[in-house]
Parts: C-alpha cells; sequence; structure tokens
C-alpha cells in the first residue's frame, strides 16, 4: 500500500493548545480530521495513552511519535500537532516537543507501519526540516510541508527496498 496519502488535508493543527503531553495527545487525536475515519476512536486513543504511560515517545529535538494499534484502524494514519511553546514529554535530552506526530496503526504488524514511522523519522532527524515545519503558521502551510518532506522521504525508501540505490547515494 502506498504511504502517500499521509499528511494529505486534514492531518495537522498548527498550535495545539494543550500544555500537558497527554492532553495534548487527546486533543490531536479528538481534534485532527484523519482519525475521524477510525471506528472507537477512544480505544485508540487509550492504546496511544497507554503506550506513552510505558515509556515517553520523545526522541529528542523537540520531537514526539506517538503511536498506537486498534481494531477498527484500517491502513496507516498520521497527524501532526504543533506547539509553539513546547510541551514537557520527558524527553532524553529534556527539551519540551514541539512537534508531536500520532500515527494510528492497524492491529496486526505491517510493513506499511514501519515504513510510515521510518520515512517520518528520517524526516524529522534532519533540522532543516524542523525549522519549516516550525517556521509554518497556518494548517495548509503545515500541511505543504510535512508532506513535502515525507513524500521525498519515500522515494528513496522504495527504491532501497527495490534493491536500487535512491538518487544522490554513493554507490
Amino acid at each position: 500500500m502506498s504511504m502517500h496519502h499521509c499528511f494529505d488535508s486534514g492531518t495537522v493543527i498548527a498550535d495545539l493548545r494543550a500544555t500537558d503531553k497527554f492532553d495534548a495527545l487527546r486533543e490531536l487525536i479528538r481534534d485532527t480530521p484523519v482519525f475521524t475515519e477510525i471506528e472507537g476512536r477512544d480505544v485508540f486513543e487509550q492504546a496511544v495513552m497507554a503506550r506513552e504511560r510505558l515509556h515517553t515517545t520523545a526522541f529528542g529535538h523537540g520531537v514526539a511519535v506517538a503511536h498506537g494499534r486498534a481494531p477498527g484502524v484500517k491502513r496507516v494514519l498520521m497527524a501532526l500537532g504543533v506547539s509553539r511553546n513546547g510541551i514537557p514529554f520527558d524527553a532524553p535530552d529534556g527539551e519540551p516537543v514541539r512537534l508531536l506526530f500520532v500515527i494510528a496503526s492497524p492491529q496486526q504488524v505491517s510493513l506499511d507501519y514501519l515504513q510510515a514511522l521510518s520515512t517520518l523519522v528520517r524526516c524529522v532527524r534532519h533540522q532543516g526540516v524542523r525549522d519549516d515545519l516550525l517556521a509554518a503558521r497556518d494548517a495548509a502551510g503545515l500541511e505543504d510541508a510535512i508532506h513535502s518532506a515525507f513524500s521525498a522521504q519515500l522515494e528513496p525508501a522504495a527504491a532501497s527496498a527495490a534493491g536500487r540505490q535512491p538518487c544522490g547515494a554513493a554507490g
């Protein structure tokens, strides 16, 4: 299945209101239109909260990638919420989270989920991408920025999976 649907319209909140990580996760899951297609969205929300209670999903540089699996999720879905002030998230580097991603995945482990997660991490490890996301001031600009960065990272991943070197890769 193609991951190009990720970060289409209805996948971002440009200015999260929440100041606590659990409230921010709830806000993103409840207020982002992309997650309305999940049957039993409350079950998905509980799965994300349970995962976050086990161990923080913040990995530093102001980024967290929360995730959960639920029976009502039919395909991988992703959303992004931006906190202009940052949210304490127990990140390894101590930095507050300003870019909060949530990934919804079907119950079974799938290559789509792994591809989406690895592509997203490749995107946000670049300071320039993080800066572009934080510079966007509205949902449309934010969706354009994350969709472009995510789609650009999908192409090298697909080439690598097919045994081809991505453009510009050293051989």
